[in-house]
């Protein structure tokens, strides 16, 4: 190879003016297949340098094989050097061409990369003028962007992987639109949230729900002055044992008080009173709520589809607590009931009807003899004394509202009870509000439905038709409804949609408060550690420790005692032990039930419901406990002494004795064994052998334990009295020295505390 032509540049060729022999040996000797293509190269450098070249330079150029052919040999860095064409293929008078001068000499090529190779033979064609043709930027409309599909609950980590996109870089997305206490990957996000990350990213979001069809109560009539009147409904409420089931026992002239457990009202009743009146309404339907703080919820309800509330006080008793509840739901802006007060009990000798009025004027309730507009009429639920008058002043409120109501179209009321009745199945106490409720009617109620069977007023009489202000006793259900749901009614087919619908709905609305919950269960772990919480990649594995769990399942004979026994017996204790209701149901215990209990290790809690013998010995033998009481503070009483016993127990000490050592004795024993005594004198109370023992030196206790041995004269003794000296020694220590104390104590275990 010639030393010179390998200093020229790569690429370019260099001809010297004389070649030499050796040289032109060694190209002569090249193999043909490589003169011919070393040649078909050097045509294309030439023709594509020079602008008029011959024709046939050009037809030489147009059959030359592509560039690319050379690829296999240019990547394993194969050099090719050759002569170029004899004089006979060029023009004898190189002066006379039209494209540049070439000398004859060796033609030096080396193998291009595939980038410089393009650039350098696009820089040696003619360039022609290129026409720039802008494209249009694309439109990412709603119908060209990509369609993700969200489910209703998601964690952060999952929407990652249906956009595709890094978790970082969601996370800092986050952050930057807001979401800085939801940037966690594990954090659950709701369809809102996740619908607008997707569209920050620029997709479409499409969350899997159905259009809502559900059914809805008419709008209010355009003239309600032209609609038929309708009886009013009054609540009677207030506080536990001021006598409202009492009061309603006279009204009724049925001795409902006598049947209820405790005397006290457990769900709500429902009645009609005729009225002897000329312009008023001809009849009052009561509604009776208990008055025991568990049933707050089922009292809310009475006071949301009721007309008149009638506050029973005491008047031997006064202001009481759920009388204030009563006072605070009325004030409400919402609440629009027209309130009377009775004051109830007044043939009592420590009855002060004074002191009773005073203390509603201090809650609010302005009274008519004291310049508000508030009634307040004196009665005896016992002997029937002032009932013509407060049945006359609720007549004539419900007169002033002037109430009325359609009673044709479709029915709207109000669930006030249900229970399982045998025989009839699922059965429910409905207020009709609007529309006449006949039967064979086709209705829902929150996510159960069914067709009307069976109705019967509240005097046990079957009906075939219910008008607005009445309550009526109604069968044919699916399933048991909920007390306090709307019930419409519709045609068979629109009911079927729009129970599909609801029932989606509540399971929508349950994952989302159960993400709800587990957000803000992380977020406390996260704050109780302080940190920001684990990262996807070092995440930790270990579960959260919480509250020892009391799980109960309750059965009820009616839904509002389920309701009402679920909020009271639920979050009994502290972070130690806790109760928790893990299933409510209504009617007796069955075996089913124990079976639950027994696989979740739970305690079976039975309000005025009976549980069959087959059934207690199941429970037996499966060690599943039962509790069954008609009365509900019992019950609540039972469950937080269990709760109680899952508390850790208080160990306290009480010091029975105290001894002050005066001196240290050497005892010799068999081989040479010295054991140390204790020369003490008994300072306060009793030194007994059976207690528990400690040595405190200078207020600090080095010891614990028990006596080995007490003496008293050399006498073996199981106690020595105050005042008396004694030896002792104590097991398994030795170190007692002068002017310790020796005390003798005792442990009191005693139960947790809530």
């Amino acid at each position: 190879m010639d030393t010179r032509s390998s200093q020229a540049p790569s690429g370019s060729a260099t001809l010297p003016q004389k070649s030499s022999d050796a040289s032109v040996t060694a190209a002569r000797r090249a193999d043909s297949s490589l003169k011919a293509k070393a040649a078909t190269l050097e045509s294309i450098t030439v023709a594509s340098s020079s602008s008029k070249a011959s024709d046939k330079d050009a037809k030489t150029a147009q059959t030359t094989p592509s560039f690319s052919g050379y690829e296999g040999e240019r990547r394993r860095g194969v050099h090719y050097k050759a002569r170029h064409p004899s004089e006979s293929e060029r023009p004898n008078d190189l002066s006379k061409t039209d494209g540049p001068r070439l000398k004859p000499g060796n033609l030096r090529i080396f193998a291009l990369d595939h980038g410089e190779g393009r650039s350098r033979l696009k820089d040696l064609l003619p360039k022609a003028p290129i026409k720039k043709v802008s494209k249009p930027k694309p439109k990412y409309t709603a119908q060209r962007r990509k369609n993700v599909f969200i489910p209703s609950t998601l964690t952060v980590a999952t929407l990652a992987r249906l956009l595709n996109v890094k978790l970082a870089h969601l996370l800092n997305k986050m952050r930057r639109v807001g979401m800085e206490p939801e940037a966690n990957y594990d954090y659950i996000l709701n369809s809102d949230y996740a619908m607008l990350l997707v569209e920050e990213f620029g997709f479409n979001p499409i969350v899997n729900d159905e259009a809502a069809f559900d059914i809805h109560p008419l709008p209010s009539h355009p003239n309600p002055s032209a609609l038929p009147s309708r009886p009013p409904v009054v609540t009677i409420m207030g506080h536990v044992d001021h006598g409202k089931t009492t009061l309603l026992d006279s009204l009724r002239s049925a001795a409902v008080a006598k049947g209820e457990a405790g005397g006290i009202t457990q769900h709500i009743g429902a009645f009609s009173v005729p009225v002897v009146s000329s312009n008023g309404p001809q009849s009052i339907t009561f509604l009776d709520t208990p008055g025991h703080a568990a049933f707050s919820a089922m009292r809310a309800r009475g006071a949301n589809v009721t007309d008149i509330v009638v506050l029973v006080v005491a008047a031997d008793d006064g202001i009481m607590p759920q009388t204030k509840e009563v006072i605070n739901l009325l004030k409400k802006e919402d609440c629009q009931v027209e309130l009377v007060v009775a004051i109830n009990k007044i043939d009592k000798t420590a009855a002060d009807l004074d002191a009773v009025k005073t203390a509603l004027m201090v809650e609010g309730i302005q009274l008519e003899e004291l310049g508000g507009d508030v009634p307040a009429v004196p009665v005896s639920g016992l002997t029937g004394q002032g009932l013509p008058e407060l049945v006359e002043t609720l007549s004539a409120v419900a007169e002033v509202r002037d109430l009325r109501a359609e009673r044709d179209g479709p029915v709207h009321g109000h669930v006030l009870e249900s229970n399982m009745h045998k025989g009839l199945g699922s059965v429910a106490t409905v207020l009709i509000r609007r529309g006449s409720l006949k039967a064979g009617s086709h209705i829902i109620c929150g996510t159960t439905s069914g067709k009307v069977r069976r109705m019967t007023d509240s005097h046990g009489n079957v009906i075939q038709v219910a008008y607005p202000g009445m309550a009526v006793t109604v069968s044919g259900w699916k399933t048991l409804p909920k007390a306090g749901d709307e019930v419409l009614e519709g045609s068979e087919s629109d009911i079927k949609k729009a129970l599909a619908n609801r029932m989606r709905k509540e399971e929508s609305d349950a994952l989302q408060q159960d993400a709800e919950a587990i957000n803000e269960s992380r977020r406390q772990e996260r704050d109780a550690r302080g940190t920001e919480g684990p990262s996807l990649l070092f995440a930790e594995t270990a579960s959260p420790t919480g509250p020892k769990e009391l799980r109960l399942i309750i059965k009820a004979d009616v839904s509002g005692s389920c309701e009402a026994l679920e909020g009271a017996l639920s979050g009994i204790g502290n972070h130690i032990a806790m109760s928790k209701v893990i299933s409510t149901g209504v009617g007796e215990i069955t075996e089913s039930d124990i079976m639950m209990a027994k696989a979740a290790s739970a305690t079976v809690v039975g309000f005025s419901v009976s549980a069959p013998r087959s059934v207690q010995s199941i429970a037996a033998q499966n060690e599943v406990p039962i509790m069954m009481s008609n009365i509900i503070y019992r019950i609540m009483d039972d469950v937080r002494a269990c709760v109680i016993d899952m508390v850790p127990k208080i160990i306290e000490t009480k010091v029975t004795g105290e001894a002050t050592v005066l001196q240290i004795f050497d005892i010799h024993l068999k081989g040479k064994e010295i054991m140390k005594v204790a020369g003490c004198r008994v300072a306060n109370g009793l030194l007994e052998r059976s207690k528990f023992a400690r040595v405190v030196r200078g207020g600090t206790v080095v010891h614990e334990g028990s006596l080995e041995t007490l003496r008293q004269l050399k006498r073996d003794v199981t106690e020595a009295r105050k005042g008396t000296e004694c030896g002792l020694t104590l097991k398994d220590f030795s170190d007692i020295r002068d002017g310790d104390t020796i005390q003798m104590y005792e442990k009191i275990e005693k139960p947790g505390v809530l």
